[in-house]
């Protein structure tokens, strides 16, 4: 896939505090951060749905269920070669899942990228990318310097990412930071 859609649900201000603090240590320690990337979408976030084209915005009644609580857990790594992407891992529940299912449901058949299909589905906020596997150790170290203990947060929103046009859209819930 190259220009793409996605959906992806937003924090609560406490918890996107708490993840933008997350990366500023890791852009302490000079390492990869999410907080080097400063464009105006960057914002801490856990995808939903990633296709190559998503026609209007609707995600159904989804609205209805926001806030949803959910936990932000231990650090998780994806990828392979030389470099790793470092996340915090969304812990699953039956009510995070079925969300989930349901946008997809909503948003119909299509082109998925398969790491967001329900059923292939992990959950995660990134902290950082090309992260290089001699590094990691630094990085969970630097994420430790907090206490890497679990975030309780609010899922408060849902937006639409247009990659080739480089723009959110709200399309659920709550746009703007703000306590639950």
């Amino acid at each position: 896939m190259t220009a793409v859609v996605s959906l992806e649900f937003v924090f609560d201000a406490a918890a996107d505090a708490a993840v933008r603090r997350e990366w500023d240590l890791l852009a302490a320690a000079d390492l990869p951060s999410q907080a080097r990337h400063t464009g105006a979408s960057n914002r801490p976030h856990v995808t939903l749905l990633v296709r190559p084209d998503l026609p209007g915005s609707s995600v159904g009644g989804l609205s209805d269920r926001l806030p949803l609580p959910v936990t932000l857990g231990p650090p998780v790594l994806f990828g392979s070669g030389r470099t790793r992407v470092l996340a915090r891992s969304v812990i699953p529940t039956i009510a995070l899942l079925d969300l989930h299912a349901d946008l997809h449901a909503s948003a119909g058949v299509g082109d998925d990228a398969p790491h967001t299909v329900p059923g292939e589905w992990t959950p995660h906020v990134t902290l950082a990318r090309r992260v290089p596997v001699d590094r990691v150790g630094e990085a969970l170290a630097a994420l430790s310097v907090e206490g890497g203990e679990p975030i309780a947060a609010f899922a408060v929103g849902i937006r639409r990412w247009d990659a080739a046009t480089r723009t959110i859209t709200h399309v659920a819930g709550r746009g703007t930071l703000g306590s639950c």
